[in-house]
């Protein structure tokens, strides 16, 4: 096979030949696509690393497509991992899908074109530029950093080696696309304000220790973050709630709901001048500044999740103040490439290496106004920030919030 898992046509002439001698070569069909299946030189090989319930509901999304052979899974979490096994072998009828502790043994293997990362958010940044540097194109879980430093270097490393990164919210378009085609389409004039409604910050970690599983490495699943005991809520699901690990519901659901405000506002390459949180006062919501005069607001509004105000009108999920959701412009916003949603627009751009639409620079750049509404809530100041530079501006101690260490052996290439 070369690079990729992609049949090498002269490999395949040469075994041929050989074969030719001792004894006819048999091909299955469903390798020539016969019976509708996808030649195996069509196909994306892909691995899957952090199978809890979010891994493997976007493990299943991939299966999905038929140009899609997932050939490995991994977790450091016993259960977890041989769920999402058993999940592959049922789909394809076989035992072939191999089983992982260790990230690595996914991202350095031969023949993997791409991988799938839902870990916890402390392991997205180093996961995913061990993938890129070794060759592989990245769909990593949204939130994509634990910090803007992070994401940064994710952008670089992309670049560099010239992967294909998707971030993983499928809400920014499928969500919300109503409301880019209504203010993009200038249906409320222009835009002066919009309400975010989603959760706070992450905090310290308080649970109780608890007697490790024998299925769980819990030092792997540690990895960079500081060590801690272990608890069962830390590999269900309840780690986001805590600051070593995620940024809380600020950038759990505000890499949806920021990121579909920013990219209706045509905010989404840029970011915040100023982030102010909220003072008993004049600002009573933690307020982001852009440089265009426009603000968006954590919390408030009148009604659901996304709520936006123009010189001409205001809108929610609802429609306007009366409930009358209105026909959006005719106008064409690019989206998804391909077919399939998010997934199917990935795997379209692994194919063209074109841009996806959750590109990892998009991707970044709300994760960011994610964290830096953090920031200020934890240091509860104002702070002034350079969207180009990506620094703090005259607050050294806020700047050293932009990245963290990490526990040894662990750090970014």
């Amino acid at each position: 096979m070369s690079h990729g898992g992609r049949f090498n046509r002269r490999r395949f002439l040469q075994v041929a030949a050989v074969g030719s001698v001792a004894a006819p070569l048999v091909i299955p069909g469903s390798a020539l696509g016969l019976d509708g299946a996808v030649p195996a030189n069509d196909r994306i090989v892909m691995g899957a690393i952090g199978m809890g319930g979010q891994g493997r509901g976007d493990l299943g999304g991939f299966l999905g497509f038929p140009q899609v052979q997932v050939v490995a899974v991994c977790d450091a979490v016993g259960r977890h991992r041989q769920m999402a096994k058993d999940g592959v072998d049922q789909h394809y009828g076989n035992k072939d899908c191999q089983s992982y502790n260790d990230f690595r043994d996914v991202t350095t293997r031969d023949g993997i074109d791409a991988v799938l990362i839902a870990t916890p958010d402390h392991w997205h940044a180093i996961v995913s530029i061990e993938a890129m540097t070794h060759g592989k194109d990245v769909y990593c879980e949204k939130p994509e950093c634990l910090t803007i430093g992070e994401g940064r270097r994710m952008v670089d490393i992309a670049r560099r080696y010239g992967r294909v990164f998707s971030g993983g919210s499928q809400r920014v378009w499928g969500d919300y696309n109503w409301f880019h085609k209504m203010v993009r389409g200038g249906a409320i004039g222009n835009v002066t304000e919009a309400w975010v409604n989603v959760g706070g910050p992450s905090g310290p970690c308080y649970l109780p220790p608890v007697d490790v599983p024998s299925d769980v490495d819990w030092d792997l699943w540690l990895g960079p973050a500081p060590w801690r005991p272990f608890h069962p809520t830390l590999i269900t699901g309840g780690f986001r709630a805590f600051r070593d690990y995620s940024g809380g519901g600020m950038t759990d659901w505000g890499c949806h709901t920021f990121g579909g405000a920013l990219f209706a506002l045509e905010l989404h390459e840029t970011g915040p001048a100023e982030i102010i949180p909220p003072d008993g006062g004049e600002h009573p919501q933690l307020t982001y500044v852009f440089a265009n005069g426009v603000k968006i607001y954590h919390g408030g509004g009148w009604d659901g999740i996304l709520n936006f105000r123009g010189t001409e009108g205001e809108i929610s999920e609802k429609g306007d103040r009366l409930g009358n959701r209105a026909e959006p412009p005719d106008i064409y916003i690019p989206n998804y490439k391909g077919e399939g949603g998010i997934f199917g627009d990935f795997l379209h751009c692994v194919r063209t290496r074109e841009l996806p639409f959750r590109d990892i620079e998009r991707a970044h750049r709300t994760a960011t106004v994610s964290h830096l509404g953090n920031i200020a809530y934890w240091l509860n100041r104002r702070l002034k920030w350079d969207p180009v530079k990506e620094e703090i501006i005259g607050d050294p101690e806020a700047n050293r919030w932009l990245d963290r260490p990490k526990r040894a052996p662990w750090s970014m290439s």
